[in-house]
This record gives structure tokens, C-alpha cells and sequence, in this order.
């Protein structure tokens, strides 16, 4: 059965089209790894809620947006053998070994995890 990863992360909007350009280079990664589908998705209807939402998990502050984003495996085996391979790739080391501040978003206020798919319903 199919494993996610999911992440969300705030992004200024002013380095927007940079995180674009890295993701569109991390996606490629991943998929030449063997990841299924590599899905990076800009907030569009994403409203401050009373108790919790997106821009309230991110902290997000003025100028800036969400990036909700996540990626489709085999399995959560095969995620783990794919993520430990991105991460030695060498044209990974460039984005993974660079200075937090100079990423084109703040990591310190992103989150992620793994999801076993519950309900998957394809048209």
C-alpha cells in the first residue's frame, strides 16, 4: 500500500519563485529515486481559524505564504530506501548543506511526518 510524506512550510512571497526552483530540482530527485508523485502546492483559500489552520501552524507572518506539500511512495519501506538516497545524492548537497539562511523559506517553522493512506479515492 502506497506511504505519504506531508509537509507544510511557510515561505516568503518575495522567495517564492526560488522555492519553486528548488522544489522543481528536489521533485526531479525524488522521482528519479523512485518516488511516485511529488506534489508542492501554494496556499490560495487558506483563512486564519479560531483555534487552529495552516497560517496558525506555520506562524506565518505578514508577506509571507504556505507551501502545504507532499510526496507518494510504494511503501513506508520504500520511502525510507528512496529518502536515504536523495539525501546522499550529490545534487542534493548543495540544498542540504546550505546555510538555513539562505534557504528560501524558514525551516524552523516548518512540520512534516508520514501518513498511511486511509481513503484513497482516484476519478
Amino acid at each position: 500500500m502506497a506511504y505519504v510524506d506531508g509537509y507544510v512550510v511557510p515561505v516568503p512571497l518575495a522567495h517564492l519563485a526560488a522555492y519553486r526552483r528548488l522544489a522543481r530540482k528536489g521533485g526531479k530527485i525524488w522521482i528519479e529515486h523512485g518516488a511516485l508523485e511529488f506534489h508542492e502546492c501554494a496556499a490560495d483559500d487558506v483563512q486564519p481559524g479560531k483555534h487552529t489552520s495552516f497560517p496558525q501552524a506555520v506562524k506565518l507572518k505578514p508577506g509571507e505564504t504556505v507551501v502545504f506539500s507532499w510526496i507518494v511512495f510504494r511503501s513506508r519501506k520504500d520511502r525510507d530506501r528512496v529518502n536515504a538516497n536523495v539525501m546522499i545524492d550529490p545534487r542534493m548537497a548543495s540544498m542540504v548543506n546550505a546555510d538555513p539562511k539562505d534557504w528560501p523559506f524558514d525551516g524552523k517553522r516548518m512540520f512534516w511526518g508520514g501518513f498511511k493512506p486511509m481513503v484513497s479515492l482516484v476519478r
